[in-house]
């Protein structure tokens, strides 16, 4: 999220989708009245206002390659964007509930069907869960935990933890976070209650592969990490990326797959960090294999290109996934902060014991979530329901192919 002073700011306002700005700004607000910002906060401006059947539950650890599951077979990872429950959100959940506690499920509903048939499904997790009611938007988030469900009850298998909020609570916002998740069935990488978990990965299972995801972010709004516990979130840093990935490869990873927390609010293009980062993980290389198999970037609030770089697929932003009405850093109300897309990917196993499992097929699903119904949208099957949302279906489309993976290979999925 951006780097600037927080401003106050507002409620649900819904969203013109065939309108697209150019501005390049920050993380937005509602026209609710926010939260005094806390002083060490730096800026972001926002809104305030199971799957069935699919396949085998992964141990909590690694064994050895082929897992004694039968022989290798492809298998389909879904990633997708931020989940960021603004004060307008976590309002919808509650009317959705009844007004009686708080229920996600539906407003995940337009993506179930991509995301429950993969083999793999992995979202972000923006934000920490609050307590006993305790629950705030921008700027200081504290989101109910019921969110964790919802995200099961969608498909997820696995979230990233790592952003500029894991702090916002300090370590008491991370446990709630991480022990919701647990209790939901939802692995987690990123943050940790204690040094071990910290640095260890999310293990999955899928077509007999071992599949080790991990997380960073490039900061927290200026929020120590908590005195003696440096583990509780893990920063975005080269040597400490490629050594944990080495470490899940020798621990018996077949796929490694990162996800960053980075890039520049509202800059639809990566920047330089992340152009030059993603250059550098790719690279990295044991024994002539690459240390990292998949790049999935959020933070930027808007859709940015996919690229594969050498041969290993970088996601530089999959943009918002849930979020309230955004606000750049221009003060506008900015649509682009509720597009986004899933990213899916086909493992094919290696011909050989030892070899690279390989991405055969890159595909892309633009979304979009609707502020005036608080729903998120797959656009092709808005689309293929005659809904006019053509226009920031292309608009999403020309952003994730604007770095050339057409030419990769890359497509856009239903």
């Amino acid at each position: 999220m951006t780097q600037r002073t927080p401003r106050k700011t507002a409620v649900l306002t819904a969203v013109m989708i065939g309108f697209t700005l150019t501005a390049t700004a920050a993380c937005t607000a509602n026209t609710e009245p926010a939260p005094e910002p806390k002083p060490k906060h730096g800026g972001e401006r926002h809104q305030e206002g199971a799957r069935e059947g699919r396949r085998n539950a992964p141990s909590s650890a690694p064994s050895a390659a082929g897992g004694g599951q039968g022989a290798p077979r492809a298998f389909t990872l879904v990633a997708s964007g931020d989940v960021l429950p603004h004060s307008s959100i976590i309002s919808r959940a509650n009317a959705d509930a009844g007004g009686e506690g708080y229920d996600f499920v539906p407003m995940l509903r337009g993506v179930k069907p991509v995301v429950s048939r993969a083999d793999l499904a992995i979202c972000h997790m923006e934000t920490v869960y609050g307590a006993n009611g305790d629950y705030t938007g921008y700027p200081s988030f504290k989101s109910p935990p019921q969110i964790a469900h919802a995200l099961k009850a969608t498909g997820y298998d696995a979230c990233s933890t790592a952003s500029n909020h894991t702090l916002d609570d300090g370590a008491a916002g991370v446990r709630r976070t991480l022990a919701a998740l647990d209790k939901a069935g939802v692995k987690h990488a990123g943050s940790g209650r204690t040094a071990a978990e910290g640095r260890s990965p999310a293990w999955m299972r899928a077509g007999g592969a071992k599949v080790a995801q991990l997380a960073y972010t490039y900061g927290t709004n200026g929020y120590p990490l908590p005195k003696g516990k440096p583990w509780t979130v893990n920063l975005m840093e080269r040597a400490r990326i490629v050594a944990d990935a080495r470490a899940a490869r020798k621990a018996g990873a077949d796929v490694v797959v990162v996800s960053v927390h980075w890039g520049t609010e509202w800059q639809d293009a990566p920047d330089r960090r992340q152009l030059s980062l993603g250059k550098q993980l790719t690279a990295s290389r044991t024994n002539g294999r690459p240390d990292i198999d998949l790049i999935l970037g959020t933070h930027a609030h808007v859709p940015q290109a996919y690229e594969k770089v050498g041969k290993t697929w970088v996601i530089y932003g999959m943009g918002d996934q849930i979020a309230g009405d955004m606000i750049n850093h221009e003060g506008a109300n900015d649509p682009r902060g509720n597009q986004g897309t899933l990213g899916r990917f086909t493992f094919a196993p290696p011909a050989a014991p030892g070899g690279r499992w390989e991405v055969k097929k890159a595909e892309f699903i633009p979304q979009w979530f609707d502020t005036s119904t608080g729903r998120v949208t797959n656009l092709n099957a808005a689309l293929a329901r005659g809904a006019d949302v053509s226009a920031v279906r292309d608009r999403i489309r020309r952003v994730v192919l604007s770095r050339g993976a057409a030419k990769d290979g890359l497509v856009m999925g239903q």
